[in-house]
């Protein structure tokens, strides 16, 4: 399958969305929090129908966009469609092996990660594996049909 298929197939038959990763607004001292990336792709992702769970064990309990941050993936409750990633690529193969105990259908690294040994550990459990691209920009760019943008989030 062409990758923009397997990208467009995702994102039509997922749901839910446990992303990585994704900064707590509370516990930031700069106002720039809500220009994190994370955080502007979850409420994103949100405003087009998808539940989006942030994991952090940083922030364990607080509150983002509406969802209550969770500590680690296997505290998540419900059954998980996509994994999307915003740590350093040398975290992934430890999520990997994360996503394949919560049965995830997808390990999503976001732009700028990916790592080889994330993709085996995936993949040998029939995992689809998409690494180095925006889970926002491809949304933008298969379903809206507009040039990616990161327009900074209104408070």
């Amino acid at each position: 399958m062409a990758e923009d298929e397997l990208i467009k197939k995702t994102l039509e038959i997922s749901k839910t969305i446990a992303m990585v990763g994704v900064s707590s607004i509370k516990k930031e001292v700069s106002t720039n929090i809500r220009r994190r990336p994370s955080t502007i792709v979850m409420k994103y992702m949100q405003e087009f129908g998808y539940r989006v769970i942030p994991v952090n064990p940083f922030s364990t309990g607080e509150k983002i966009h509406g969802e209550t941050i969770i500590a680690k993936l296997s505290d998540i409750k419900v059954p998980i469609d996509i994994v999307d990633v915003f740590r350093p690529s040398q975290e992934a193969p430890m999520i990997a092996e994360e996503a394949v105990k919560i049965q995830a259908k997808v390990l999503w690294l976001q732009y700028g990660i990916q790592s080889d040994e994330a993709k085996k550990i995936v993949e040998l459990k029939n995992i689809t594996y998409i690494s180095n691209k925006c889970i926002k920009q491809e949304y933008q760019r298969l379903f809206l049909k507009v040039n990616p943008v990161f327009p900074a989030l209104k408070s």
